[in-house]
């Protein structure tokens, strides 16, 4: 088990009321960790705290406070809170994140609220909490959750792709630098979850699809692939397997390399020798 998961220790999930971040604050209260839930504010975020003490935890040992992530002083605000309550945060899970939709020119006017919630909050999250984690010397996690559309960028919601392609580039530079640190402790890793069964997928489902993951078993692959000592946490789904997912991240890179028309999985001239290629 990684040393921040150490019984005692302190945790921060973002976009924890609910869906994964919900299943990993429960999966930390379980390992005896102190944790804060922190959400936008509703009844998801009043009711939080309620299931990690369900699950076991002490209500002492349970904290949940309002933040938006696209406001740098709320996260400044959070991480003095837990620290005032609880001590030096070991875990950070960046987590918070939105998918309503978007288009190439901003029919909708979603960009700037995905980028600044999907990318900005993951940026800022780290540099606030990072630098408090390194100083208190003990081992420390960062947990930030992109997506395989930041790295396959298929076409259909570019705002989403974008900024989940940022969080992919902003973590693998975040664990350069800590690794380069004399004395650090603290490690950041891409968590890169498959289809999952979560409100933010659910498109007004109420029952999960065959093909999805359920936040538990995402969650339990997470914990597993840290264990492991894995950076890229890329999590198959019912759908999907890990051979499938590689496949498709190498043709994405080969359009780089071989010169391709981009997105050609999806070009009308290179679809057929994808799925040959696929297939092999």
């Amino acid at each position: 088990m990684h040393p921040a998961l150490t019984k005692g220790n302190v945790a921060v999930v973002t976009g924890g009321a609910s869906g994964i971040g919900l299943a990993a604050a429960r999966h930390l209260a379980g390992l005896g960790l102190r944790v804060c839930i922190a959400d936008l504010p509703g009844a998801m975020l009043d009711a939080a705290p309620a299931e990690l003490i369900a699950a076991g935890a002490a209500e002492a040992d349970v904290m949940a406070m309002a933040c938006d992530v696209s406001d740098r002083a709320q996260l400044v605000a959070l991480a003095e809170a837990v620290e005032a309550k609880f001590g030096p945060v070991n875990v950070l899970m960046n987590n918070a994140g939105m998918q309503p939709g978007s288009s190439i020119f901003d029919d909708e006017g979603n960009w700037d609220r995905i980028i600044e919630v999907n990318m900005g909050g993951i940026i800022r999250g780290s540099q606030i909490y990072a630098p408090r984690m390194i100083a208190s010397g003990a081992p420390g996690l960062i947990l930030n959750t992109g997506s395989k559309q930041g790295i396959t960028t298929p076409p259909g919601d570019p705002a989403y792709n974008v900024s989940k392609a940022g969080v992919k580039a902003f973590t693998e530079a975040l664990q350069h630098d800590l690794r380069n640190r004399s004395g650090c402790q603290v490690e950041a890793r891409l968590f890169i979850p498959g289809f999952v069964f979560t409100p933010l997928t659910a498109n007004g489902r109420t029952e999960k699809p065959a093909g999805a993951w359920t936040p538990e078993q995402v969650v339990e692959f997470l914990f597993e692939s840290i264990d492991r000592g894995d950076f890229y946490i890329l999590c198959p789904d019912n759908d999907v397997d890990r051979k499938t997912d590689e496949k498709r991240i190498l043709w994405a890179a080969g359009d780089i390399t071989e010169n391709r028309p981009p997105l050609s999985r999806w070009h009308p001239d290179f679809g057929e020798a994808f799925k040959d290629w696929l297939n092999k």
